[in-house]
C-alpha cells in the first residue's frame, strides 16, 4: 500500500516561514540575508531562527564574507535542500491529485 502523502510531509520544510525561505532560494543561486529577509517579510530574529533550523537539517548553506569592508551573510540551498523542497512540492501535488479525483 502506498503511504499517505500527507504523512510524508517534512515538518521542517512544511512550516510556512521555512517553506517561504526555501521557495525564494529555489529561484536563485544565493541571496543575501538582507534580501532574503525582505523577500519573506521576517524580522532578523525570526529569519535567523528559521535559517538555523534549515541549516541544521542540511537544507541551507550560510556563507559569511565581506563586501566593501562590510560583513555579508548569504544563504543558498544545498543539494539536499533543493531535493527536500522538490519532494515537498511533489507531495503537495499528489495530495491535490488524490482529492480532485474524489
Amino acid at each position: 500500500m502506498k503511504p499517505d502523502p500527507i504523512s510524508q510531509l517534512d515538518r521542517t520544510v512544511h512550516e510556512k516561514g521555512r517553506l517561504a525561505i526555501l521557495a525564494v532560494l529555489a529561484a536563485t543561486d544565493e541571496l543575501s540575508f538582507t534580501d532574503l529577509k525582505a523577500a519573506v517579510s521576517m524580522t532578523d530574529g525570526n529569519l535567523t531562527s528559521h535559517v538555523r533550523t534549515l541549516q541544521e537539517a542540511g537544507f541551507l548553506a550560510v556563507t559569511k564574507s565581506f563586501r566593501d569592508n562590510r560583513p555579508l551573510t548569504t544563504c543558498s540551498l544545498t543539494r539536499q535542500g533543493r531535493e527536500a523542497f522538490a519532494q515537498h512540492i511533489r507531495l503537495l501535488e499528489e495530495i491535490v491529485r488524490q482529492h480532485r479525483s474524489r
